[in-house]
């Protein structure tokens, strides 16, 4: 699990500095999509893999690698507002996390966001959106989920003022149905953001990925400092991440982490 982290590291890194050397106009258009990508809810079509790596997970030193597969695809609902659908798929290769158990390999549960948003900021420049949120129990293992149906809600909300952004998404899940041997889901998640824009489609953010269970009061975190990097291959669109994963909470028993990854970008 640590070399394949590592490895994907290099190619990551590899990617980043051989990329094609865009000329004035792409440069331009890498800067706008770099822009637009710090926006959680922007009109953008695109699709994030999302590589996480946590190491020293557990009493048995256990290592986790999760994928979230993150399409976000916005639609037009009106004149003035969107409906931005955001699904968050985990892929989920784990080893020895809870104790002494073994290997895990499989599909999580299915977080599915729609907020409804203004085409529009506001005339403070703030940039918003809300909807429904639900927890679909899609796990292939149960070590890999929570066995539970649950919903809630959630929202988003920041503001861009020339190459920084700032904002928070906010969500709450409750439990309604599910099977009656696992725990109830009551959990609250936040993660505010800042970010920094760079000529080139260069992009340093930092974000923190909170997430709070009132039913046995722990707390699970990891802060990210990301770099990122938009470039073409070929004709497509991409964006590189990379950058270390610092987990923190008394929910959460990592020692340390990595996230990389890269996101498929489709500009109308």
């Amino acid at each position: 699990m640590k070399k394949l982290g590592l490895l994907l590291c290099a190619l990551t890194i590899h990617g980043l500095l051989n990329s094609q050397t865009p000329n004035s106009a792409e440069n331009s258009d890498a800067d706008a999509l770099a822009k637009q990508l710090q926006n959680p809810i922007a009109s953008l079509i695109s699709v994030p893999f999302q590589f996480n790596f946590d190491f020293g997970v557990g009493p048995s030193d256990g290592s986790r690698m999760t994928l979230n597969i993150q399409p976000v695809i916005p639609i037009s609902i009106s004149e003035d507002w969107n409906l931005i659908g955001r699904i968050i798929l985990p892929v989920i290769s784990q080893n020895d996390v809870f104790g002494n158990s073994g290997n895990q390999f499989g599909v999580s549960d299915a977080v599915v966001s729609g907020f409804i948003s203004p085409k529009a900021p506001t005339s403070g420049g703030l940039i918003w959106g809300a909807g429904p949120v639900l927890l679909v129990p899609t796990a292939t293992d149960r070590l890999l989920g929570s066995e539970k149906f649950g919903i809630g809600p959630t929202a988003v909300i920041l503001k861009q003022a020339g190459s920084l952004t700032l904002g928070g998404l906010i969500n709450h899940i409750w439990s309604v149905a599910g099977s009656k041997e696992r725990a109830d889901v009551n959990a609250t998640f936040f993660q505010p953001f800042l970010a920094k824009n760079f000529t080139g489609g260069y992009a340093l953010a930092l974000n923190t990925e909170l997430t709070y269970n009132w039913d046995n009061n722990t707390t699970s975190g990891n802060l990210h400092l990301i770099g990122s990097k938009v470039f073409t291959i070929g004709k497509q669109m991409t964006q590189f991440i990379l950058g270390p994963r610092i987990p923190y909470g008394n929910g959460n028993t990592a020692k340390w982490g990595i996230r990389t990854g890269f996101v498929l970008l489709f500009p109308k």
